[in-house]
């Protein structure tokens, strides 16, 4: 219950002074409702009139506030024309210009043989000094009454930052005490101001350095941020350790058969993480696990060993994927590599015909299905598991903490959830995002002979790719070609995928094919199907390819306008190639537009193949939430904090979180602290259960 005068924070912004219906639709477009949204919209920089020149000492371009005379007003018989009034002081004159003011306005602000304060931008015309609109006008006596230093917002369409200051200036004056929530030895310790002050010294800064992301007042409201993102964590694991379920009891049997069908050994970590899995398995406490490893590191095999294992002691399991491509991936794997087991599999995606949808959904309620296999279509309320004991979600990163909750009660209160991320994680990301779960880490790869080279080449230079082509099509083997959109009308200038095709089967009339997102799954399935089985050499796309699709004939892959992609994203669609036993080749075309950055991070593609290393290059050159997939999860990123600058927050904000789960400490003094940064509905679904 929130405590009567916290509910200022959370009252509509039409109560505040200075906001009518106009500035809060405008308001509202920002996604600013409620006083909370207001207050932490925090300025961005700062105007500082504290520059007072006399007139013979002025800086073209500068925001200066000058005392002068007023000498005479010049008002244009031609409406359109502006007004001037010259004023001056014992060193040189200036003009002050007006555009659409009325006469009898300027007169009275500005009266002959007063002395006054103008503040406004230096400017020059004709040779003359002049302020053109300028931001105050004030008499000598009225001082103290001009800011000296004024915050600047985010622009709202015809409001002008004087009015919204004004608007800033009555929200904070009225904002209530607020009880301290932390320890003291936090706040002492980092010399933080308390959060009320925090928020007050933000709206009135007295420097530019008061709104850097290091000042005191900015990283107290971060680490709180920081802190409630994990203090939900804390609580969702405290809530899952309360949850018993049945332990999985299975024998080793299926796993030693699949491993010894293998073509390959499994590496340590592979065997190491299988056994992390058991043992979660084998508890009477719900499994949460993340698997997170590099592009080719052998994260699909532990996911099979590990639902033949579910299988093995009476549950069924289910597979969801990201797309049905890679649906049906993995269905022809599992499928071939359970060979001899008695284990029933399905696929249960939008192209299966409405009959034999059907039939699966009757038999897996039967629980005649082991093993099913799907896209999200999975977890509609008409897909009825008898005994779900496993849930595994491939690149899972399109899945928000509230999801993540969602999908592990699917299967009750005996089901386990893996998810598996082929984009490895950096530690702040795991920290902010995945707090709630056990992390297995990945780092070692199976023993390949082959590499991948990855060139870099400007987009004029296109012409010199049809040799190569050439000469991989005459040694059989076949080549992606990735477009980054469809269609011509975008905005941004980038090459359409249909543009592309036309281009190349100029070239290979007969031996091209492209695919795109506005195709049918069963259409994209068939085409991925037609080029694994080699009925054509080149497959033009967009990145429907980019995770998890496995043909081990394709050597080369070639990226178009490769500085619109995320690091991470083009480390993946690199992965596609080299899976065989030939060396693989990824070409990055850029387009002459390319900025620095796009160059620098081009060159760490080229330069690495270590996916951890290029995650944490991706995050730090891109920013926190625009690493490939994680601003598709449906949730807002940080309101406040930024979590790669304010990295060593975090661990603080871990450090105190667990005080208080280690304790079993209560964190009702939290509540409101939780719902400044909308924590607050994920709480209601914890204590739900």
């Amino acid at each position: 219950m929130i405590e009567k005068n916290f509910n200022f924070f959370f009252n509509p912004i039409s109560k505040v002074k200075g906001i009518g219906p106009k500035i809060e639709k405008l308001f509202n477009e920002k996604k600013i409702q409620s006083n909370i949204d207001l207050i932490f919209n925090f300025p961005y920089g700062l105007i500082d009139r504290t520059h007072c020149p006399k007139l013979d000492n002025l800086e073209i371009g500068k925001i200066s506030t000058i005392f002068v005379k007023v000498k005479k007003h010049n008002f244009p018989r031609i409406r359109r024309l502006p007004s001037t009034v010259q004023c001056y002081d014992d060193t040189g004159e200036i003009n002050i210009v007006f555009f659409n003011s009325r006469e009898n306005y300027i007169k009275e602000i500005l009266p002959i043989n007063t002395e006054v304060i103008i503040s406004g931008k230096i400017n020059i015309y004709k040779n003359k000094y002049q302020i053109t609109n300028p931001d105050y006008v004030t008499s000598i006596a009225n001082e103290d009454k001009v800011s000296k230093i004024m915050p600047t917002y985010s622009s709202l369409k015809g409001v002008s930052n004087k009015t919204i200051n004004k608007i800033y200036e009555n929200i904070t004056k009225n904002l209530p005490d607020i009880k301290e929530w932390h320890r003291d030895s936090i706040i002492k310790n980092n010399k933080w101001p308390s959060f009320k002050d925090s928020l007050i010294n933000l709206h009135n800064p007295k420097k530019v350095e008061d709104l850097y992301k290091n000042s005191s007042s900015y990283e107290r409201i971060s680490f709180d941020e920081i802190f409630s993102n994990l203090l939900i964590f804390s609580q969702i694991k405290k809530k899952n350790s309360t949850i018993y379920k049945k332990p999985k009891i299975f024998s080793s049997e299926n796993k030693f058969k699949i491993i010894k069908n293998l073509s390959f050994n499994l590496t340590k970590d592979q065997e190491t993480i299988i056994m992390e899995i058991e043992d979660n398995l084998k508890k009477d406490k719900k499994m949460l696990r993340l698997l997170q490893g590099d592009v080719g590191s052998g994260k699909t095999i532990i996911s099979i060993i590990s639902g033949l294992n579910v299988i093995n002691s009476g549950y069924q399991v289910a597979l969801m994927c990201p797309t049905e491509i890679l649906a049906t991936q993995h269905l022809n794997l599992i499928t071939s590599i359970t060979k001899g087991l008695d284990v029933k599999i399905e696929i249960l995606t939008g192209s299966v015909n409405k009959k034999k949808q059907i039939e699966i959904k009757k038999q897996l309620a039967e629980g005649k299905i082991n093993f099913l296999i799907g896209t999200h279509s999975l977890f509609q309320e008409t897909v009825l598991f008898k005994n779900l004991g496993l849930i595994i979600i491939d690149e899972q990163h399109k899945f928000g903490v509230k999801q993540r909750i969602n999908l592990s009660q699917k299967g009750g209160i005996n089901c386990d959830v893996l998810l598996m991320s082929a984009t490895p994680i950096p530690r702040t990301l795991i920290l902010s995002t995945y707090g709630d779960m056990d992390i297995s880490t990945l780092r070692e790869k199976p023993f390949k002979k082959t590499k991948i080279i990855t060139n870099i080449i400007p987009e004029n230079k296109i012409s010199d790719l049809i040799n190569l082509i050439k000469n991989k099509i005459q040694n059989n083997q076949q080549i992606y070609w990735i477009c980054p959109l469809i269609e011509e009308s975008q905005k941004v200038k980038l090459t359409p995928v249909i543009e592309r095709f036309d281009y190349l089967k100029k070239y290979f009339p007969e031996n091209v094919a492209v695919m795109h997102g506005n195709l049918k799954n069963e259409e994209k399935v068939k085409i991925m199907k037609d080029f694994l089985d080699k009925k054509f050499s080149i497959l033009i796309s967009t990145t429907v390819v980019e995770v998890g699709v496995d043909n081990q004939n394709a050597n080369t892959i070639i990226i178009e306008n490769s500085e619109r992609f995320g690091l991470a994203q083009l480390h993946q669609l690199r992965g596609r190639v080299g899976r065989g036993n030939e060396d693989g080749e990824c070409v990055l075309i850029y387009s002459k537009s390319i900025s620095e950055n796009g160059k620098k991070r081009l060159k760490i593609l080229k330069e690495s193949n270590d996916g951890f290393y290029i995650s944490e290059q991706d995050l730090k050159l891109r920013g926190f939430g625009d690493i490939i997939g994680y601003k598709q999860s449906g949730e807002k990123d940080f309101i406040v904090a930024d979590p790669m600058y304010h990295s060593h927050l975090f661990e603080l904000a871990k450090q105190e979180t667990d005080f208080y789960l280690e304790n079993n400490l209560s964190i009702d003094k939290f509540n409101i602290l939780l719902k400044f940064f909308k924590k607050d509905k994920i709480l209601n679904i914890i204590d739900t259960g």
